[in-house]
């Protein structure tokens, strides 16, 4: 996959989020890191079904499904803002089913593609070869 230049590359798992722009060219990409962003965990997306109880008695879950929520609901505004023209997600498998969910239809047209794959704490390197070998 090309990496169109501009694009923001947002690499998340459910509890650590990294933005990179990609300030090369299509065809040699040089992903920059970008500030870190601010995630609001309010919201407790679709994990607020899952209560803890002895079949499930860790509120992890609802961490990380609130933490993509809050992930998606950033996103979403920084795209309707216009700071985002180009997205690409990086995400481990279930967080990106979370952040589906969440997805307004502006950012759903901007998104170059999405990747499952847990990359949060891999090099720049590592995410330019990932993202190009997909």
């Amino acid at each position: 996959m090309q990496i169109p230049k501009g694009a923001v590359v947002a690499v998340a798992d459910g509890e650590k989020l990294n933005l990179f722009r990609n300030d090369g060219e299509e065809s040699a990409p040089k992903l920059v890191a970008m500030p870190d962003a601010a995630v609001s965990t309010e919201n407790m997306g679709s994990g607020g079904r899952h209560q803890s109880s002895s079949a499930n008695p860790s509120d992890t879950q609802q961490d990380e499904d609130s933490f993509a929520a809050g992930t998606a609901a950033m996103l979403n505004k920084r795209v309707l803002d216009g700071k985002i023209d180009a997205l690409i997600i990086v995400a481990a498998p279930r967080t990106l089913g979370e952040l589906r969910k969440h997805y307004h239809k502006v950012l759903s047209a901007i998104l170059v593609g999405e990747i499952p794959k847990d990359l949060t704490g891999h090099s720049v390197a590592h995410v330019e070869s990932t993202i190009a070998s997909a």
